[in-house]
């Protein structure tokens, strides 16, 4: 059996070389095979090293931390959890004597935690609010059940930015490596200043009406009101169906200049109904969880030259959602209602 004293020694050179304690880990197997020190001891003496202990030797064993994973240690970590729980495992070994691979044992596997980060959302939402978001849902659901043809009926739509140079996203630029070949680096980059806002409303069966808002114009309530009448426009031409019926539905979200007086006139002059949005749900917009995110999924991490460029690559990547992508975003639509009367109105993505 390999001498772990020789291992040790081994993991102090990677620590030095500024190897990460995972790719430590796999240098081990591929040298020792089963004979390796295990990924908590080297996570430990990795520690170790960081706090500016280089010796290799173990440490002295009269007073030495305890190691049994029992009930009186496991009780020990959760009442220290309980208290803080941004705790580190190097926090939690000081504070309860107990060393530092049982702590991490009895976290993963007695406790059956894992550390994660905070998940950023669009809002801290209120009491209130999440009663709200979980109304409208129950109340969609209540729709359907009554009329298996209410999200047919609905045409949805928002606006978004589109750049010149969108960096793609740390999940989109993660790839494999052997546990010995270099993590891949990049270096951080940000937007462009070449954009242009597009606005996009869709059914089930695809895209109803798209434009480009001129540079300079903002989307006050005046411009959206022209959109307005583009749409009923388009909806006239390319969904008759439901224009002759009259029974047509719009969702949208709660913007200022989607909930301006002079709009709601104009809605309720024109007969157009208004499917109900609870504010800050971005969770239970189909623009904002399925079109968008698909439409740029081609568009990050390229460059264009101009707005005309990029105008121009937002259509084709528009134009590539094929007919049974709506269909799936309507599908999912429901699933979200689910969620969130779930979480009790709780933002759900991403958990």
């Amino acid at each position: 059996m390999a001498d772990q004293k020789e291992q040790r020694v081994c993991v102090k050179f990677c620590f030095l070389l500024g190897k990460t304690a995972a790719e430590t880990v796999g240098m081990l197997r591929q040298a020792f095979n089963d004979d390796a020190l295990g990924k908590s001891q080297v996570y430990e003496w990795f520690s170790r090293f960081k706090s500016g202990n280089m010796s290799t030797e173990d440490m002295p064993r009269p007073g030495r931390p305890s190691t049994g994973r029992n009930d009186e240690n496991i009780a020990k970590i959760k009442r220290a959890i309980d208290e803080d729980r941004r705790k580190t495992i190097d926090q939690l070994s000081e504070e309860t004597n107990i060393s530092w691979s049982t702590v991490q044992r009895i976290l993963t596997e007695g406790l059956h935690m894992r550390r994660v980060s905070a998940k950023f959302v669009p809002r801290l939402l209120g009491d209130d609010q999440r009663e709200n978001r979980v109304n409208v849902c129950r109340d969609f659901k209540s729709e359907v059940q009554n009329d298996p043809e209410f999200l047919k009926r609905i045409v949805t739509g928002d606006e978004s930015w589109c750049y010149g140079y969108d960096p793609e996203s740390k999940q989109s630029s993660s790839q494999w490596k052997t546990p010995t070949s270099p993590r891949p680096k990049k270096a951080r980059q940000v937007r462009s200043n070449v954009k242009t806002m597009l606005i996009c409303f869709f059914d089930v069966n695809g895209i109803v009406h798209k434009e480009f808002v001129p540079p300079g114009q903002t989307v006050n309530q005046h411009f959206y009101l022209d959109v307005l009448r583009r749409l009923r426009e388009r909806v006239r031409r390319k969904r008759s169906e439901m224009w002759r019926n009259g029974n047509w539905l719009l969702h949208h979200d709660n913007a200022p200049a989607h909930t301006a007086l002079m709009v709601r006139q104009f809605l309720t002059s024109n007969n157009m109904v208004i499917v109900p949005h609870p504010p800050y749900s971005p969770d239970l917009a189909p623009s904002d969880f399925f079109l968008f995110p698909r439409m740029k999924r081609s568009l990050k991490g390229k460059r264009f030259r101009d707005v005309d460029e990029v105008k121009e690559n937002t259509l084709k990547a528009l134009n590539s959602i094929q007919p049974q992508e709506f269909q799936h975003c309507f599908e999912q639509w429901q699933k979200h209602w689910d969620k969130c009367i779930n979480a009790h109105g709780q933002y759900f993505e991403g958990d």
